[in-house]
């Protein structure tokens, strides 16, 4: 059973940073690719960011790039979301699940074994 843990949410003001955690148990994010997917209320869900374990590659949604940056920690099977210059529209439930990018679908994302996600709320 494969299960992810995300961490790190929390209440932030405007301009302001904070750092997500994912952790996969059930197979080593060595192998697998893991990104971040996040969900508002009344929103569909939004494609954020992407890491290629086989060349490192990384992939932004537009609304995110240039301001959150996907890294991961092998040893510990950690992917890890810095956000910055954080605003209230990013204000949502953020997801880590397996992902991929092409040049036809962009962002995609796996719809199993997600965890229970980590609410950001960026507010003054």
């Amino acid at each position: 059973q494969v299960q992810f843990v995300e961490s790190g949410g929390g209440l932030v003001q405007p301009g302001g940073s904070l750092r997500l955690s994912c952790t996969a148990s059930g197979f080593s994010s060595d192998f697998y690719s893991v990104g971040w997917l996040r969900q508002a209320p009344g929103k569909e869900r939004e494609g954020i960011a992407c890491l290629s374990v086989s060349d490192g590659s990384t992939y932004y949604g537009d609304s995110v790039k240039d301001r959150f940056i996907i890294s991961r920690e092998n040893a510990k099977s950690t992917v890890y979301l810095q956000m910055n210059n954080l605003k209230p529209e990013d204000t949502a439930l953020y997801f880590c699940a397996t992902c991929g990018y092409d040049d036809d679908l962009g962002l995609t994302f796996g719809m199993d074994n997600w965890g229970k996600g980590t609410l950001v709320t960026v507010s003054s």
